[in-house]
């Protein structure tokens, strides 16, 4: 199993640690282990509010996409480690992969 560590700008939310099985996202993994991760578009590309910042691991997951890059334009505080959670597939089995979240307050439509 992956190793997939999350941590969080907003300093108030205390980092996981967790496992996944490859061929799942990291807004999947996110979501199945109570990881806040806004995803107003469903998860299917179609928006940034999933966005997350690749700190290690990125060679452990899907190449990123042509449109993946158009939205993370869009995104807040964009960076050479964005990412959209829902486009991060898992390769490897033993991978280790730590993903940042950015401050999900800043995200029109957030709930929590």
């Amino acid at each position: 199993m992956a190793k997939v560590k999350f941590t969080f700008e907003d300093k108030d939310i205390a980092e996981v640690n967790t496992e996944a099985e490859a061929g799942y996202s990291i807004l999947e993994v996110a979501e199945d282990n109570d990881v806040h991760l806004n995803h107003n578009c469903g998860g299917v590309c179609a928006c940034s509010t999933c966005h997350v910042y690749v700190e290690l691991g990125e060679d452990d997951l899907e190449e990123i996409s042509d449109k993946e890059e158009d939205f993370i334009d869009r995104a807040i505080n964009p960076r050479l480690e964005s990412r959209l959670g829902c486009q991060c597939i898992i390769l490897n089995e033993d991978a280790v992969i730590e993903i940042k979240i950015p401050d999900q307050r800043k995200i029109i439509g957030h709930e929590h």
